[in-house]
């Protein structure tokens, strides 16, 4: 193998790595001006957040039954 320092093809090596060098400049320099800024708007909830157990809606007992009989659990856990 020749030493490329000697046969001039560290020039080629140097074109090389300079060349990905400014594509990846381009790239930032690119992402950077055609960047959007997405303004999120802040949601306001009208309810208050202090909601008693009475008020919660239970499940019917309905749903229960037609979920259970789709699952089956394990009698012993692992």
């Amino acid at each position: 193998m020749k030493n490329p320092f000697e046969s001039g093809h560290i020039k080629n090596y140097v074109l090389l790595y300079a060349s990905v060098v400014v594509i990846m400049v381009l790239f930032f320099i690119a992402s950077t001006i055609f960047r959007e800024d997405v303004k999120i708007e802040k949601k306001d909830f009208t309810q208050d957040a202090k909601v008693s157990k009475k008020e919660v809606v239970e499940p019917k007992e309905e749903q229960n039954e037609s979920f259970g009989s789709k699952i089956k659990l394990l009698e012993k856990a692992y």
